[in-house]
């Protein structure tokens, strides 16, 4: 064991209760979610933050002492990286996302730049044992998933969104559904199923007036998969219908076709069936027309509603009512409107 002074904690160690002075093994066991410390070996300036246990965003330099999580990650506007299958203190790895993901970067998207190099310093190690120094591997996540979580929504209506790719509007989508239903008195749970971890998406969820919140990572999953997905979804659903919301809000982090999941849940019929409205979020009139067909015919979903970039205009919003027969209503500029359209789906809104 050594002792060793960190400087930035990332939120996948978010439940982790972790200081600034940490003891640190070198045994490393290469399994997604074990939190480990590296030192950071250059300088960048894209794409060249963290995001803490706070919530807040860090600059990270060079020299910097950082806690992150081993895992993956397979971004199509990012990173590409794999878990590593050994590690010992002194190799090198990179810091796959914000949220503190660290892994071997095996591709990089041009327009993040390369990433962060770093230094392994060791295994992070918290004592559970009340009076004894017996150090075990600490985890993300607060409490572990488990694969054969049933599904029980309370009778809690659950509003989904699906993207036909990352970046495609899901979030402040979310965000001026929950803004709105919340004026018109509803009490909003809210979630992200799928992704890689940053909190960063529900935390503006919160902002905009969701009451209780949950993340995949809550439940020690550092990425997303087709294997865990199903049960992730499962598992937070059921956890946020215990207190009975009026709603639950879900977003589904990716694309349709994707990495991450989306397929294996929307593919799961006890899930399907929770769900009151799917709203589709598009990036152009291509991809609305690409991702309806998707939920058409592979899931027998009909979207209640296109948002996205796809509506920034007259003109997606024509072409989508026209082409496809589905609503179109832009999230940033016309919030109260899509919020409204969801809060008639629910029913009467005075009855929340």
């Amino acid at each position: 064991m050594k002792k060793v002074t960190v400087d930035k904690i990332a939120s996948v160690a978010q439940h982790s209760d972790l200081g600034h002075e940490l003891r640190l093994s070198p045994d490393m066991p290469c399994q997604e979610g074990v939190l480990v410390a590296v030192r950071v070996l250059n300088n960048k300036t894209r794409y060249n933050q963290l995001e803490l246990t706070s919530g807040r965003m860090a600059t990270v330099n060079q020299g910097d002492i950082v806690v992150g999580a081993l895992g993956h990650r397979k971004a199509l506007r990012g990173y590409s990286g794999h878990l590593p299958k050994e590690l010992t203190v002194g190799d090198t790895i990179q810091l796959l996302n914000i949220g503190g993901v660290l892994g071997v970067c095996d591709s990089a998207n041009p327009d993040v730049g390369p990433p962060f190099d770093c230094e392994v310093l060791g295994t992070v190690l918290h004592f559970p044992y009340l009076g004894e120094r017996i150090g075990i591997p600490a985890r993300a996540g607060e409490s572990q998933l488990d694969p054969s979580a049933h599904l029980d929504t309370n009778g809690v209506p659950v509003v989904a969104l699906a993207g036909t790719c990352m970046d495609s509007g899901k979030t402040a989508a979310a965000c001026a559904i929950v803004s709105r239903l919340r004026h018109l008195g509803f009490r909003i749970a809210a979630c992200k199923a799928t992704g890689v971890s940053l909190r960063r998406d529900i935390l503006t969820m919160e902002d905009a007036g969701a009451t209780d919140t949950m993340i995949f990572s809550d439940l020690g999953v550092v990425t997303t998969t087709a294997d865990n997905g199903p049960a992730l979804t499962r598992s937070l659903l059921t956890a946020l219908a215990k207190e009975t919301p009026d709603v639950i809000v879900l977003e589904l982090g990716d694309g349709l076709i994707g990495e991450y999941g989306v397929e294996a849940i929307l593919s799961d019929d006890a899930i399907r069936e929770a769900f009151t409205a799917v709203i589709l979020c598009a990036n152009d009139p291509v991809s609305a027309w690409g991702g309806a067909r998707i939920l058409r015919e592979t899931f027998r979903i009909e979207p209640a509603v296109v948002t996205g970039p796809a509506t920034d205009n007259a003109v997606g919003v024509d072409q989508i009512k026209r082409r496809l027969g589905l609503p179109a209503v832009n999230a940033l500029t016309h919030g109260v409107a899509l919020g409204d359209l969801v809060a008639d789906l629910l029913g009467d809104r005075e009855a929340a």
